[in-house]
């Protein structure tokens, strides 16, 4: 059975357009890159055909990790999530328990969670802990600095998908 991996409108578009690219674009100019490095004869000590085929297989990597992800990925309206409890794509407001200080993440899936963007996997530890929970309810995360509590302050849907 495949796994399947959670995934906004928006990081399935965004994960289509780099396939596209790499597929249309990238593996092309590589490809011209390699001809031009062999036309400069001895490919043993061809610094430049090895960077080429270097870059050629980390692109040809990265394109069969996109198709596996994007094959698996099931896609989620996030502006259209039941904020009742913390679930996939919603938006949650929490109040941490030490330092009174609150903060909000996105619970999306791991290819576009960013914490500088306000955004965390749901396989995080941090999102983990929050999956299910509803507003009022407290929150015991286990972080590298140890266990963390918060408050459940809000749940809301993503303004975007």
């Amino acid at each position: 059975m495949v796994e399947r991996v959670p995934m906004s409108q928006t990081g399935h578009q965004k994960l289509k357009k780099e396939l596209n690219n790499l597929e249309r674009v990238e593996r092309h100019e590589v490809a011209k890159a390699i001809g031009v490095a062999r036309e400069h004869g001895d490919l043993k000590e061809n610094a430049e055909y090895h960077a080429a085929k270097e870059r050629q297989g980390l692109i040809e990597a990265r394109i069969m990790d996109l198709k596996d992800k994007l094959g698996r990925a099931e896609v989620i309206d996030c502006t259209k999530v039941d904020c009742s409890r913390a679930v996939f794509g919603t938006v949650v407001a929490l109040l941490d328990m030490d330092t009174d200080e609150e903060i909000t993440y996105q619970l999306l899936g791991p290819e576009e969670s960013s914490v500088k963007k306000g955004s965390i996997s749901v396989f995080a530890p941090l999102g983990r802990s929050i999956l299910g929970k509803e507003v009022g309810d407290d929150v015991l995360a286990q972080t590298p600095g140890g266990t963390r509590e918060f408050e459940v302050i809000s749940i809301s849907a993503s303004p975007f998908n």
